[in-house]
């Protein structure tokens, strides 16, 4: 299953990054290189003051790509994860969303590490299996930065291959992970479904901003949007174990539950959006790998136009 959804994301994705050297979010790099007279639509926070002051002109400095790229998965694997009404479950485009950011990080001599939350809370420490390092608390497994595929390969292996625990993780905690300690400038990518409260993992997230280009992608099943209308139908809450029943034939509730869902995720999309996240949404009824090359080409657009979000 592994080597084919690889085989997948390497046809699909390999020549995507042809050209400049560019990482998973084109972006102007954090290396300083040379002034140039402000444009309209750059980033004001590049302004160069010192030589704005000397010429009396508006100056931006301009930034040179990285050559070795450092990045860091946020993977939540809560229970949630585990549901899926389309041609995938959820938990398979978290792998399959892992993959892809392997596959277009992970080169020339790039490191790429995660830390993944699989459910529950609290916990004891406990070590990484066949790795070394200090200890992690049971329901977080971390997996250190290392270069090379099949580092990575590994790393995809130990996050699709990882147990999930009843309830749900804390994904401001496990956002938070990212930022301790501090890291050179590189890439950070949450994913996740986001059904947390934003209050909880929205600060962590602009936190993490602020020092490192960051992608949110979110994963989202369809009956998460609205409900069909197939009569009484029983659902179980995979975090709690709760069993529901709902009448899906009442019109007015599947309109409610319909705007209430529409809000959840206009929230969700709002908190990344002032956190100065990407935001990637990738649905289980829906062909996820296409999604993503369309994401990378308007990441690579966006570049050359000048802009990064």
């Amino acid at each position: 299953m592994l080597s084919r959804l690889q085989l997948l994301v390497t046809r699909k994705l390999d020549g995507l990054l042809q050209g400049d050297y560019v990482g998973l979010l084109p972006g102007p790099g954090s290396e300083a290189g040379e002034s140039r007279e402000y444009r309209p639509g750059d980033d004001v926070r590049r302004m160069d003051w010192p030589v704005t002051a000397r010429t009396t002109l508006p100056h931006v400095r301009r930034t040179v790509a990285d050559r070795e790229l450092e990045t860091w998965l946020a993977v939540d694997l809560s229970a949630s994860l585990d549901f899926g009404t389309g041609q995938w479950l959820k938990r398979d485009l978290v792998v399959a969303a892992v993959a892809a950011v392997a596959h277009l990080t992970v080169r020339g001599g790039n490191r790429i590490g995660a830390v993944v939350g699989t459910g529950g809370v609290g916990g004891t420490t406990r070590p990484v299996a066949g790795r070394t390092g200090p200890p992690t608390l049971s329901n977080v497994l971390r997996l250190p930065a290392r270069p090379g595929r099949k580092e990575a390969q590994g790393l995809l292996r130990a996050i699709a291959h990882t147990e999930i625990k009843p309830g749900r993780s804390d994904l401001g905690a496990l956002v938070d992970m990212l930022n301790r300690p501090p890291r050179r400038r590189g890439v950070a990518v949450v994913i996740s479904d986001f059904l947390s409260p934003p209050e909880q993992w929205g600060r962590p997230v602009r936190k993490l901003a602020v020092r490192h280009d960051v992608l949110a992608i979110e994963v989202v099943d369809p009956r998460e949007l609205e409900l069909p209308d197939v009569g009484v139908l029983a659902l179980v809450d995979p975090e709690t174990g709760e069993l529901h029943e709902v009448q899906t034939a009442d019109p007015r509730l599947r309109r409610r539950y319909a705007e209430a869902a529409s809000a959840q995720r206009a929230a969700i999309a709002h908190q990344l959006r002032a956190a100065g996240a990407a935001h990637l949404r990738l649905r289980t009824d829906s062909d996820w790998l296409l999604d993503m090359v369309r994401f990378v080409a308007a990441q690579r657009h966006a570049r050359t136009r000048g802009t990064t979000r």
